[in-house]
Order: structure tokens, then C-alpha cells, then sequence
């Protein structure tokens, strides 16, 4: 393939972002500028800036916003703290016990986010294993569903690996050498943590910086359900304006809101971690720290005493955030009980397997799912396989920025992309509502395919294409019997990951399912709102082996730890 050529392989995915990302978020943004909010109001051009005058005179407005900053900077603040001592065990780990410990981040990671807080909320039940511990130690029983700290340990347990991975590029990749070095001169593990590992990984800390603040900030799901709607973050009145209330401008005009904070916080955060990088741009450090000698003497050997051990504590906490509320789903699952909610088990039973056999709804739903996950992994890899020849093999004017553009859905909130699709599938009646919902699940998808199969295509062995075109094989044959067959194990994973991430999907999904087409996601999102039937945790235990499972056919084709990497 040339690489004029190759250049044209871009255009698809590109007009598919146009259609289906940028399309939404003009809508989102003209929205916000209309001061007609009935729902079957036409488009004026006649724009008004009275929404946003609106939300700056409303109290609770304003307060929702700085709340849902500030919990969005705590969880992200608390999975730093968290992901550091998961990164660095990864990357300990020998060859052999790598994939398992990265499936133990993995697991929570591609298991949807309605599963997860159902396990947050066993976890922090009146008679769940938290509580019981307090009082088991003499203490009050403590009070902890429905309220910021549910919330926000819910949001650090649906983010936190996000951040791990993040980190764990960088420091997987930092020399060993820069280590033994650091340890030979006498340094301590805490003192080469701060000195070496720290600053080394910095590049990573803001990616997984940007990334958690992005998704904790944007998040409603695990708010509504582990604040039982005491606890409001703006996701929530974006939601309630927008498909109960049906006051779109306004919802929009919060949407917009939330994206220019997002960006302005991405823009921040470069800024502080790009200062804290002076090497990086070769100049020198505007500030200098450094502790007094006394103080020096005092705290460097607290911080070696203290700092192993706390490391250990930490990465204790992290992996059974991570694990154990999806453990207690599983058990909640058989538990006789008719309360999803209830931690205390009374009685083995199958009973609500049996229901969700019985359940026409149960299995039509997550047929639903099952097409939509299937159409959008056939669309994304459609998409990304030309796009990553255009960014590996062409050569036109713009092509990292091009790609990057490409990666701007994961960087910007799909709360927006959600409410402007779901206007403009009111707006086109006549647009099916499968094919708006796999638009938008493709936009959500193909990020993660294009950058696994990007990979697999710069690590293609270009003499063998050569020498088969030399030998008188066609373009077609040449990619069929040459390309395909060394794609295959890349295709495979990219498939399989993009399946689990459509399957999962309900934070924009919520927006554009109706009566007629529901996802099984969706489901368990209303049913857990509303009626907390045990059947909700029969059903995610079934997501949950069902994650399970496809990461271990993953694993077959590539290890788990350099299948991420890609």
C-alpha cells in the first residue's frame, strides 16, 4: 500500500467523528443559546444567552456545579494516592503472574459501572462488612450509604484503574538502571519513590490526572445510585432537565458548562505538570524546594520507616476496592433475599437465575446489547483498520494531529454527546434509534480499536509484502494471505475489548433508549433506581463471568499486560 494511498484510509473514521461527535456537540452548544425550552420548539437564530444567565442566578445550580469540581478533584486527588502502589506492583510482577494481576484491574474496569456501585452499595450497607466491623469493634454503626463518602468512594472505585494503567505505561518503561543507581548511592525505597520514580512518571500522572477528573466530574450513574438522590452532581440535572423535565436548552447550556470546565482543567493541569518537568523543555526550575538540613534529618528517616509499609497498606485498600464489591454481587446473587441492597446473607438459593430465565425482558435486553455490542465492534474496526494504516504508513502535513483528534472522544464528556444526539434524533424522526445509539457507541469505541490495531500495524513485517507484490501477488491478496493473517491476534483483542465496552456501556446509552429498545445495561440502571429486586445482582454476577470469561479468550491470543499497553 503506498502511502498516498494509505493517507485516504482516514476519511471514514473522520467522517464518522463529523457525524456522529462533532454533529452532537454543536447541537449540545446551539441548544444552550435557545430561549425557547419547550421541546418541540423550532431553532432560532436568533441566539440567547438566557440559559446560562439562569444557571449563574440559580443558587443550587451553581452549588451542584462547585460541588461535582471539587468531588471530581477529591476522587481524582484519592486515586492518585491509590493507583501508584497498583502501578508499581504491576510492574514488579514476573512475566508469568503479569496478566493476573493486570486482570484484577481489568475485570472492574470492563464491568459496567450499574454492577459496580451495586457492589459499593452492599459494601457500605447498615449490614454490610464495613459496618459490621465498626460495630464488631465497639463503635457506633456508622451511616454511610447515601452521602458524599458513598459517593465518592463509589466514583474511586469506577476510576481508579484508569489511573493505573496510566501510570503503569510510564513506570513500566522507566530504566532499571536509574534505580540501582539511586539505591547505590544510598538512597532509600521512599527517597528513590520521590526523587526517581516519581518525576519519572509524571508524563503518565497527567494523562491519568486528566482522564479521572474528566470521568468522576461527568459521572451520574454511581451518584444516583449510591446517594439515593441526597447527593446531586451536575451529570444528575443534566439528566433530570433533559429527558425528565424535557428542558433541553437549559441542559445543554450545563452540558457546555461542564466541557469548558473540563477544558480548562486539561489546560491547567498541563500547565502545573508541565512546570514540575523542567527538563522536559530544557529550562531551568522556577522553584526550587528543599528542606532545612534539621528538618531533613528528622523526615527522611520517618519517610523510610513509614513509607514501605504505608505503600503496602495502600495497595492493600486499592485491590479490594477494586475486587471485593464485585465479589459481594456474586454472593448477594444467591442470596435469599428479595432486597438487592441487603448485605447480610439468610440462605443459598438459584431462585433469581431462575427469574431472569423466566424473564422475557431480562433476555431481550440483553439481546439488544449483544446486537449493538456485536454492530458497533464490526463498525469500529471497519473504521480503525484503514485509519491506522493512515497514521502509521502515510505521510501527509498534520497526521499527529490527526490522530489525536481521533482520540478526542475519550478527552471530552459524552454527557454532551449523548443529550445533542438524542436532540437530533428528535429532530430526524425518520433516524432509527439503533443506528443513533450505535453511532454514538462507535464514537465511544473505536478510540481503543484504533489504538490496539495501531500498534499491531507498525509492528507488521513490511519485507513479506514486499516480497509477495515482488512475486506478482494484488494488493487484495497481498492483504489477505501477507496482512490479515499477522493483524489476526490484534483484530481478535481489539474485537473483544470493543464488545465488552459497548456491551457495558449506560452513562450515554441512558440518554437514547426508549420503551421499544432498551440495553441490559439500561435495565439494571432503572431497575436499581427504582426496585432493587435481588435478580438485578443475578444479573450482573452474569456480566461479571461474562467479562471475565472474554478477558481470558483474550489472553489466549495476547498477554493481558501487553494487550493494554498496545
Amino acid at each position: 500500500m503506498t502511502r498516498s494511498r494509505a493517507a485516504l484510509g482516514a476519511i471514514p473514521y473522520a467522517l464518522w467523528l463529523l457525524l456522529f461527535f462533532a454533529a452532537p456537540l454543536v447541537t449540545v452548544l446551539l441548544l444552550s443559546l435557545q430561549d425557547d425550552p419547550s421541546p418541540f420548539a423550532p431553532i432560532s437564530l436568533a441566539l440567547s444567552a438566557v440559559n446560562y444567565s439562569e444557571i449563574l442566578g440559580d443558587a443550587f445550580l451553581l452549588r451542584t456545579l462547585g460541588h461535582t469540581l471539587l468531588l471530581g478533584a477529591v476522587v481524582t486527588a484519592i486515586a492518585v494516592l491509590l493507583a501508584y502502589p497498583v502501578a508499581l506492583w504491576l510492574t514488579r510482577l514476573s512475566p508469568r503472574w503479569r496478566p493476573w494481576g493486570f486482570a484484577l484491574v481489568l475485570v472492574p474496569l470492563l464491568t459496567n459501572v450499574v454492577v459496580r456501585s451495586l457492589g459499593v452499595i452492599l459494601l457500605l450497607s447498615p449490614t454490610g462488612v464495613i459496618a459490621g466491623t465498626v460495630q464488631a469493634l465497639g463503635f457506633p454503626r456508622p451511616d454511610l450509604l447515601f452521602g458524599w463518602f458513598g459517593v465518592g468512594l463509589s466514583l474511586c472505585q469506577v476510576f481508579l484503574p484508569y489511573m493505573v494503567l496510566s501510570l503503569y505505561d510510564v513506570l513500566e518503561a522507566q530504566e532499571a538502571r536509574l534505580q540501582e543507581a539511586a539505591e547505590g548511592l544510598g538512597a532509600g525505597p521512599a527517597l528513590r519513590f520521590l526523587r526517581v520514580t516519581l518525576p519519572l512518571s509524571l508524563p503518565g500522572l497527567r494523562a491519568g490526572l486528566v482522564v479521572v477528573f474528566l470521568l468522576a466530574s461527568t459521572a451520574y450513574v454511581s451518584a444516583t445510585l449510591v446517594g439515593g438522590r441526597k447527593v446531586w452532581v451536575t451529570g444528575m440535572v443534566i439528566y433530570r432537565e433533559g429527558l425528565e423535565i424535557l428542558n433541553s436548552p437549559l441542559a445543554a447550556a450545563l452540558a457546555v458548562l461542564m466541557l469548558l470546565a473540563s477544558i480548562l482543567v486539561t489546560i491547567l493541569i498541563g500547565r502545573a505538570v508541565s512546570a514540575a518537568m523542567p527538563w522536559a523543555a530544557r529550562r531551568p526550575p522556577r522553584l526550587r524546594l528543599s528542606l532545612p538540613p534539621a528538618a531533613r534529618r528528622l523526615l527522611v528517616p520517618l519517610a523510610e520507616a513509614v513509607g514501605p509499609w504505608l505503600g503496602r497498606l495502600l495497595l492493600v485498600i486499592a485491590v479490594l476496592l477494586l475486587v471485593f464489591p464485585l465479589l459481594l454481587v456474586m454472593v448477594a446473587s444467591v442470596n435469599d433475599t428479595p432486597q438487592a441492597s441487603v448485605a447480610g446473607f439468610y440462605g443459598f438459593t438459584w431462585k433469581w437465575y431462575a427469574r431472569i430465565a423466566e424473564s422475557t425482558r431480562y433476555l431481550l435486553d440483553a439481546w439488544t446489547s449483544a446486537q449493538l455490542a456485536l454492530a458497533t465492534v464490526i463498525v469500529s474496526l471497519t473504521l480503525s483498520l484503514p485509519a491506522a494504516f493512515a497514521l502509521v504508513r502515510g505521510r501527509f502535513p498534520g497526521r499527529e494531529a490527526l490522530g489525536a483528534g481521533f482520540m478526542l472522544p475519550l478527552a471530552l464528556p459524552g454527557i454532551a454527546v449523548g443529550l445533542g444526539m438524542l436532540k437530533l434524533l428528535h429532530w430526524f424522526g425518520a433516524l432509527p434509534p439503533f443506528l443513533g445509539i450505535l453511532g454514538v457507541h462507535v464514537v465511544l469505541v473505536a478510540p481503543f480499536t484504533l489504538a490496539l490495531l495501531r500498534a499491531s500495524v507498525a509492528g507488521l513485517d513490511v519485507a513479506q509484502e514486499e516480497a509477495a507484490a515482488g512475486l506478482g501477488a494484488s494488493p487484495a491478496r497481498v492483504f489477505r494471505r501477507v496482512i490479515l493473517p499477522q493483524l489476526a491476534p490484534g483484530l481478535a483483542v481489539a474485537g473483544i475489548l470493543g464488545f465488552l465496552i459497548s456491551f457495558g456501556e449506560v452513562t450515554v446509552t441512558a440518554f437514547l433508549t426508549n420503551a421499544r429498545m432498551q440495553t441490559l445495561p439500561v435495565r439494571i440502571y432503572a431497575e436499581a433506581s427504582f426496585s432493587l429486586e435481588n435478580t438485578v445482582n443475578a444479573i450482573s454476577t452474569l456480566t461479571i463471568l461474562l467479562t471475565v470469561a472474554l478477558l481470558l479468550l483474550v489472553n489466549r491470543f495476547v498477554r493481558l499486560d501487553r494487550a493494554w499497553r498496545r
